[in-house]
């Protein structure tokens, strides 16, 4: 059974249809990932799965479940997280307390301390920096700290809308490794990526978004090889 099933829904921005119903489905253990140009609609794809927008119609089923129009923070209870494109980390709060917000909805206080040491582990550049205010931080170490806070809150489906956004190659390197890691440690990953290159290189499977639809899918490998793929998103 998939993880997460999306069936047809559409979505709208006032008059705007920005979502003609899309269907597509994330099995457990899997990196998924959504290409496509700007404005393609994949992060309103991902904003409605994580409950910040609601399909006019159609279905989202979670583990079983029909989520489409359930608030964003039952959502998060649910099991699934999202790291929002442009990271938005709290800019005045600490690490240490952005991080605290991201198990909000948990109260398994040793548990909390064992997920914050599981997140230093993995970003040791945040517990270098853990009294820092948030917003004094490189972009970076901004974009680990988003999802170290959404790590926090225990996801089952990891949500990353455009990681490698405004980040220097090889930090863009650093971060696709972590999501690898993050993926392997049982995490199941839907990421909605501007460099398809480095996307299609992790994922297992991948869909081709084009004006709010889904023109392709297919595995990950074979589109990166595909003609089509090639000349639109990966530079010839």
């Amino acid at each position: 059974m998939a993880m997460l099933e999306v069936n047809d829904i559409n979505v709208y921005y006032g008059a705007i249809h920005a979502i003609k119903g899309i269907s597509l489905t994330v099995d457990e253990g899997e990196i998924v990932t959504l290409i496509g140009a700007n404005g393609a609609g994949k992060s309103t794809t991902l904003r409605t799965i994580s409950g910040l927008l609601k399909p006019k119609t159609g279905a989202i089923n979670f583990l079983g479940k029909n989520i489409a129009g359930m608030p964003a923070h039952k959502i998060v209870r649910e099991g699934i997280s999202q790291v929002p494109e442009g990271r938005r980390i709290f800019a005045e709060m600490s690490v240490l307390e952005n991080l605290e917000l991201g198990a909000f909805t948990r109260d398994d206080k040793d548990e909390i301390k064992r997920d914050m040491e599981m997140v230093f582990g993995r970003f040791p550049r945040l517990k270098e920096r853990i009294s820092q205010q948030a917003g004094t931080l490189s972009g970076g170490e901004q974009q680990m700290l988003a999802m170290g806070r959404a790590l926090m809150s225990r996801p089952k489906l990891l949500l990353l809308d455009e990681p490698s956004m405004g980040l220097a190659p090889l930090l863009i390197r650093e971060i696709f490794s972590i999501i690898v890691d993050i993926n392997k440690t049982g995490t199941t990953v839907l990421l909605v990526e501007q460099n398809a290159n480095m996307a299609l290189s992790i994922a297992n499977r991948a869909y081709v978004l084009e004006t709010g639809r889904i023109t392709l899918s297919g595995d990950a490998k074979e589109l990166a090889a595909s003609e089509a793929v090639r000349k639109a998103y990966l530079g010839g």
